[in-house]
């Protein structure tokens, strides 16, 4: 039996540029519909596995409803395809990756696949992993190599979120809401100085965790 493919659904203009996307997405072994958001999002029943959307498709506030309908609550991958121009609008917008035009066939292809692979032998469900770096929530302890790190409070629940949102683009105001709370008046500078910390705990030159994703704030690798 044949492998069956991943389908990639692209939400886009209807342009000679996605015209050629999509087709160049095929090459490359996937299964690529284009879907313009011209018709109501709960029409298009076609099952697919992840998600690329080009942000100038049409209003942010716009797209992320129509993201959501298609989305219909399962846990599908997007990647966003944006412009230098409109790298702002992430912020407001949760992407699991996004690339910048003009968009490299190849690199965009492994984005997708890097999304898309299997998952490995489950976890217990307390257990956050990647590669030698284990968090166990149910004994709130962090190990590397085999060895307990030991991390503040803070620490600990921001990089709980990170690896629990691994391989997503998160922004600072989204890790400052999330760790500190809504009420919180500290700036970004918070999460800076945070993420610095932690990083001389988990990180050397033979461990690289976490990603700066510049302008917008951080990433947690997707280790493979």
């Amino acid at each position: 039996m044949e492998d069956k493919l991943s389908r990639i659904l692209l939400l886009a203009r209807t342009t000679g540029e996605t015209g050629e996307l999509q087709s160049g997405l095929i090459r490359q072994g996937f299964a690529c519909s284009v879907f313009s958001g011209e018709r109501q999002a709960a029409e298009f029943a076609e099952p697919f596995d992840l998600l690329l959307v080009e942000f100038s498709v049409m209003p942010v506030y716009q797209l992320s409803h129509v993201v959501q309908e298609l989305k219909h609550d399962q846990p599908i991958p997007v990647i966003a395809l944006a412009a230098k121009s409109n790298l702002s609008s992430l912020e407001a917008f949760p992407v699991d990756d996004f690339i910048i035009g003009p968009y490299n066939l190849e690199e965009l292809s492994l984005r997708i696949r890097r999304l898309l692979v299997p998952g490995k032998q489950e976890e217990p469900a307390d257990i956050l992993r990647s590669g030698h770096l284990v968090l166990d929530k149910a004994k709130c302890e962090i190990t590397l190599d085999g060895r307990v790190v030991d991390l503040t409070f803070k620490e600990y629940e921001l990089l709980k979120f990170l690896m629990e949102s691994k391989g997503r683009v998160l922004t600072r105001q989204v890790l400052l809401n999330e760790i500190w709370g809504y009420d919180y008046f500290g700036g970004d500078r918070t999460v800076d100085v945070h993420i610095r910390r932690l990083r001389s705990k988990i990180e050397d030159p033979d461990h690289t965790f976490i990603e700066t994703v510049r302008n917008i704030g951080y990433r947690f690798k997707i280790a493979f």
